[in-house]
C-alpha cells in the first residue's frame, strides 16, 4: 500500500461544481491522499468560506479518497512562511499573491500601481498572456500554478489621522504595505514611509500606532476589523490584488492524472464563482463600513499615476521586467507612463 502523504493549500474559492464521476480505483488498495490547505485570510473572509466549500466538494467527488483540509487565518504560518514550506515540500499546496515577487520577480507585475482600471482588464490579463508568463516564471522554483487566479479586490488606503485627498497627503505617512518590492517602491515614490508587515500582525500594528495607515481591499478591511483602529478610507483603487493557487510541483506530478483533473476542475469552477462573489461584496461594503464608523472619500486617481510617472516608477519597473513582460502588461492595461 502506498503511504498516506500530508500536504497544504491556501486561498479563496466558492463551489458550484457539476457532478463528476471519479475513478474509485485511482488510489490502489484504498490509499488516501491527505492535503492540508493553509489560508492567510481570516475565516470570515469570503475566500476562506469558498475554499472550505471547494475542499468539501473534492472530498465528495473523490469518495473521500482526496481529503483536502482547509486551515484559514494563517494557522499554518504567514503567507511568506507557507510559500517557503511549499518549496521545501513540508506542505503540498498554498495560495499567494504579490509576495511571490520576492521569490520570482515577474510575479509582481500584476501589482503595478494604477495599471488596471477595472475587472475586465484584470481578468483579460490574468487569464491571458500576462498570467501565463507569471505561471511560467513560477515553474523554476518548483511551483505548479493553477490557471485561474483568485480575487481579493482593488486596494484602498485607510488612515487613523487624515484622509488621503492629494499626493501631498501621503508625504511621510507611516503606512503598512505587504512585503513585496512593487508596492513598497510605489508608496516610496509617492513620498510615504512604507513598512512591510505580514497581514496577521497588521491589526496590533495599527492599534499601537506602529503605522498610521494601511492599504487593502474593502473585504480585508472588513474581515480584519481595521475599522476599529482606523478612521478614514480613501478609495484610491491603486492596485488590484489576487492570489494564485499553488502546489509543490513534485507532489502535483506524483498525483494520478484523474486526481489532478478532479482537483483542477473543482478549483477552476470555484474560482470563477469566487471572483463574482468577491467583486459583488467589495462593491457593497462601503455602506456597511460607513455604518461601522469609517469616513470615506474618493480622491482623483490620475494625480497619483502622474506623480509615479514623474518619479520614474514606471520606467524603472519596465527596465526590471524587460520589454516583453511590459508589452504583455500594456496589451491589457494600456500605455503606462
Amino acid at each position: 500500500m502506498r503511504p498516506t502523504r500530508r500536504r497544504v493549500l491556501s486561498g479563496a474559492v466558492t463551489v458550484a461544481a457539476a457532478s463528476t464521476v471519479f475513478n474509485k480505483f485511482v488510489f490502489a488498495q484504498g490509499a488516501k491522499e491527505v492535503i492540508k490547505v493553509g489560508g492567510v485570510f481570516p475565516a470570515a473572509h469570503p475566500a476562506s468560506a469558498a475554499m472550505e466549500n471547494a475542499c468539501a466538494e473534492i472530498r465528495k467527488q473523490s469518495n473521500e479518497s482526496i481529503d483536502i483540509q482547509f486551515f484559514p487565518n494563517a494557522q499554518l504560518g504567514s503567507e511568506s512562511a507557507m510559500v517557503s514550506q511549499l518549496r521545501s515540500g513540508a506542505i503540498g499546496m498554498t495560495t499567494s499573491g504579490l509576495i511571490l515577487s520576492t521569490l520570482v520577480p515577474i510575479a509582481g507585475i500584476t501589482g503595478i500601481a494604477f495599471a488596471f482600471k477595472d475587472y475586465p482588464e484584470v481578468w483579460s490579463a490574468l487569464d491571458g498572456d500576462l498570467g501565463a508568463q507569471v505561471r511560467t516564471g513560477l515553474e523554476k522554483p518548483g511551483i505548479y500554478t493553477f490557471p485561474k487566479c483568485l480575487d481579493n479586490g482593488f486596494r484602498h488606503i485607510t488612515t487613523s489621522n487624515k484622509p488621503i485627498n492629494t499626493v501631498d497627503d501621503l508625504k511621510n505617512l507611516k503606512i503598512r504595505v505587504p512585503p513585496n518590492p512593487v508596492t513598497v517602491s510605489a508608496f516610496s515614490a509617492l513620498g510615504a514611509s512604507p513598512t512591510s508587515i505580514n497581514l496577521p500582525e497588521l491589526y496590533p500594528a495599527l492599534q499601537t500606532k506602529v503605522v498610521d495607515g494601511q492599504e487593502n481591499p474593502l473585504i480585508v478591511i472588513d474581515t480584519g476589523r481595521f475599522y476599529e483602529v482606523q478612521k478614514f478610507c480613501s478609495m484610491t483603487g491603486h492596485l488590484w490584488d489576487g492570489h494564485w493557487i499553488l502546489a509543490n510541483a513534485k507532489m502535483w506530478k506524483s498525483l494520478p492524472a484523474d486526481a489532478q483533473s478532479l482537483i483542477s476542475r473543482v478549483f477552476d469552477t470555484a474560482v470563477v464563482k469566487q471572483r463574482e462573489d468577491a467583486e459583488n461584496l467589495n462593491n457593497s461594503l462601503e455602506e456597511a463600513l460607513k455604518e461601522k464608523g469609517l469616513i470615506f472619500n474618493s480622491p482623483e486617481r490620475r494625480q497619483f499615476r502622474d506623480a509615479l510617472s514623474k518619479a520614474g516608477f514606471y520606467d524603472d519597473w519596465k527596465k526590471k521586467y524587460g520589454s516583453e513582460a511590459w508589452s504583455n502588461l500594456e496589451k491589457y492595461a494600456g500605455t503606462l507612463s
